[in-house]
């Protein structure tokens, strides 16, 4: 046995998440154990939506019995569960730190998270374990992006001169927002273990878990926040679960993932469902050719590519370069319910 993963339940089967069981012979590992219902777009009636949600959160809840450690890459539900507390017990967290990188409604989920968390495991107020938060320099994002900063996009070059100047204004007022609020420390308690990851590495066995420095949700700037991704290694082998990169968007996190040159990727893809409103052609036009590169210049052997993709019918037409070329290069690159040996939920 080397690194086995079980896709847990992700949208290809009706609902969303993107939770997967990763075990070694050391630790098992439940990443993202959230979920939510579809969009309203989604075409199933709302019974169905509600019964695949229902199905998907019984799976999620089995599969925590089956974890040592339980990843929250952040604080969206359909990567963790803000109210049933039991499948935490007994369990290491690494979770989103819920003090910096985080935009303000993610931060109060997090305060009612952690308020409960608290309360469930060590009969403590979240009031009363406040710290004072930790003042720091914060540098301008963007210098660790240098390929998106620099890469031309031509007529549009303007404007994301634009996007980042009013980028960088909201992010020195977030990081004021950060410096006044106070500080959820990391906790151990009779039965949980909270720890923020971000940029560090932890080892078990023969088994390291690392996690990256916080990432943009998406595009650079984005409102929707930070997430982390997680790198699970066991002699040789490597998995990386990409949480929200949202395809990636960003170069510089495609980039990271040709160094890293994973066995298995766990990626999510662009929201095509919210095409012309989230998603511009040229974002969309960038993560196809990030999905490319990933697929051209690494040995990874398996790319589960799901979140946020199959919400809608036509999700392959929309990135019908990445097929076409994983299936010239004899890639395999597969929905988890496809890996599952099903359909789709939208196709069917």
């Amino acid at each position: 046995m080397d690194i086995q993963f079980k896709p847990v339940w992700f949208d290809s089967l009706g609902a969303k998440s993107s939770c997967v069981l990763v075990k070694t012979p050391d630790i098992s590992v439940l990443i993202d154990p959230g979920i939510a219902a579809m969009q309203k777009s989604f075409p199933l009636s709302a019974v169905k939506k509600k019964m695949l949600k229902d199905k998907g959160r019984k799976e999620i809840k089995k599969a925590a019995k089956e974890a040592d450690i339980i990843v929250i890459s952040h604080y969206h539900h359909d990567h963790y569960f803000p109210d049933d507390l039991s499948i935490y017990k007994n369990k290491k967290i690494f979770a989103k730190n819920p003090n910096e990188y985080i935009n303000e409604s993610q931060r109060k989920r997090a305060e009612r998270f952690y308020s409960k968390l608290f309360s469930r495991f060590g009969s403590v107020k979240l009031e009363e374990i406040w710290r004072v938060n930790k003042i720091k320099k914060y540098p301008n994002p963007l210098k660790e992006l240098p390929v998106a900063v620099d890469k031309d996009f031509g007529d549009y070059n303007r404007r994301k001169k634009e996007l980042f100047k009013k980028g960088m204004e909201w992010f020195d007022g977030m990081v004021e927002k950060w410096k006044k609020l106070p500080w959820i420390p990391e906790m151990k308690l009779k039965e949980v273990e909270i720890i923020y990851p971000e940029g560090k590495e932890f080892g078990f066995g023969k088994t390291v878990l690392r996690f990256t420095s916080p990432l943009f949700h998406g595009i650079e700037f984005s409102k929707l926040g930070w997430i982390f991704a997680t790198v699970i290694e066991y002699q040789g082998k490597k998995l990386i679960h990409s949480s929200d990169m949202n395809g990636p968007v960003i170069e510089d996190y495609a980039e990271w993932i040709i160094k890293e040159n994973p066995d298995i990727l766990i990626l999510d893809g662009p929201m095509t469902y919210m095409f012309g409103y989230l998603l511009t052609r040229i974002n969309l036009k960038r993560t196809i050719e990030n999905v490319i590169k990933i697929l051209k210049n690494t040995e990874t052997e398996l790319i589960i590519y799901d979140h946020h993709l199959p919400r809608e019918a036509r999700f392959r037409e929309h990135t019908q370069e990445v097929w076409e070329v994983a299936r010239k290069l004899n890639k395999k690159i597969i929905t988890a319910a496809e890996f599952l040996g099903k359909i789709p939920t939208v196709l069917t």
